[in-house]
């Protein structure tokens, strides 16, 4: 296990896959005990999730799972609301841990923001009177939101056929903020799953075929995509867009960005006149709306 501190004053944790890039705002003794308190708390993650694998990897039914551990079980209350469609509780785990990850660390604690970054899947905290800024990237720093403390997001994920989980769909990137960082992750996964089509350029493979221990099995999942016509990337877009918009609509959650080879879909609530932009600076990219032309002003 890794827990060091990097040269510009961050907390770098990493057991086995598990990678966190860890920062705190505050005052100096509340952010060292915030970090010691991470330290902690980290040891003991990764071996009570491996013990309860198998039932993580198992879809999601309507009965709740039988799980012990605090980060399976946020897992499961994470991707519950999606039980209708294939998901299983790993579908959030990157966010799961994060959000373990920031409750540890706040316990006790006074700090003005922090975050928690589990390979791009990240839990926030922010007092009153702070915001803090995340960029968004697909194939490099597309765009990038401000996040305010009464404005209730305190989780951002992403997925897609490029991040380190499989993906059923073709998205380059599917960028979801929501409550917590494991019901963003739950939610990424499954707008990223919806951006898909059919073409010859694409090529998928039985995810047991990668993976034999995949908790997706036998479902096709995507490992290559050629150039496609644009008109096919905007239906695949769109697929993914109206995934979206139902999720938003059902309080699952705020807001998202898709992109598939250089367009893109923005789905985010209308915001008062004065209020920040919910996302920023994609206006000079390829870019179709989803009717909230606020969303994207630079």
């Amino acid at each position: 296990m890794i827990a060091a501190p990097l040269p510009d004053g961050r907390l770098h944790l990493q057991h086995g896959p598990i990678d966190l890039i860890i920062e705190a705002f505050g005052a100096r003794d509340e952010v060292e005990r915030a970090y010691q308190q991470a330290i902690d708390r980290f040891g003991d993650i990764l071996p009570t999730l491996v013990h309860e694998l198998p039932i993580l990897r198992r879809e999601v039914g309507d009965a709740d799972p039988l799980l012990q551990g605090p980060v399976a079980r946020r897992m499961a209350e994470a991707v519950r609301p999606h039980r209708a469609v294939f998901i299983t509780p790993m579908a959030a785990v990157a966010g799961a841990v994060a959000d373990e990850m920031m409750q540890a660390m706040l316990a006790g604690r006074t700090l003005d923001k922090a975050y928690v970054n589990n390979g791009g899947d990240i839990a926030i905290h922010l007092a009153p009177g702070h915001s803090l800024r995340a960029g968004i990237f697909a194939q490099a720093l597309d765009g990038a939101v401000t996040l305010m403390h009464d404005r209730p997001v305190r989780g951002i994920a992403t997925s897609g056929r490029g991040g380190r989980s499989f993906s059923l769909g073709i998205a380059d990137s599917a960028t979801v903020l929501a409550t917590t960082a494991a019901a963003a992750d739950a939610a990424a996964t499954l707008i990223a799953n919806a951006v898909n089509i059919d073409h010859p350029s694409i090529e998928r493979r039985p995810a047991r075929d990668l993976d034999p221990d995949s908790d997706l099995r036998d479902l096709p999942v995507t490992v290559a995509v050629g150039a496609l016509p644009q008109p096919l990337i905007e239906e695949a877009l769109d697929r993914g867009l109206a995934e979206a918009r139902r999720l938003r609509l059902c309080g699952l959650i705020d807001s998202a960005a898709l992109s598939l080879q250089s367009y893109w879909r923005i789905e985010a609530p209308r915001w008062e006149r004065g209020s920040p932009e919910p996302l920023k600076g994609m206006a000079n990219r390829r870019m179709s709306g989803s009717g909230e032309p606020r969303s994207q002003q630079a």
